[in-house]
């Protein structure tokens, strides 16, 4: 059940991250799920960074909000970086 409530959250960031990213920004819903979940690592890598006391504690991928703010980052990164999407 984790597992889908991860997806399907996922999905929301992805497209919630495609509409609020200037231009049209073009992928599937499968793409918009990995976004979306790969938004929230990255949240949760950087997150991490800056708190050294969490370090110790296991790692937890971020909030909805840090979630979205990642996915758009990613959004970025694969646009002028990779030109990508």
């Amino acid at each position: 059940m984790h597992i889908i409530r991860m997806l399907i959250v996922g999905l929301i960031v992805g497209i919630l991250a495609r509409f609020f990213y200037p231009g049209a920004v073009h992928m599937s819903w499968l793409w918009s799920i990995v976004l979306g979940v790969g938004g929230s690592l990255l949240a949760g890598f950087v997150g991490q960074m800056f708190q050294p006391s969490t370090a110790r504690q296991p790692f937890h991928p971020a909030g909805f909000f840090y979630s979205l703010i990642g996915a758009i980052v990613l959004i970025f990164i694969a646009r002028h970086f990779f030109h990508v999407v």
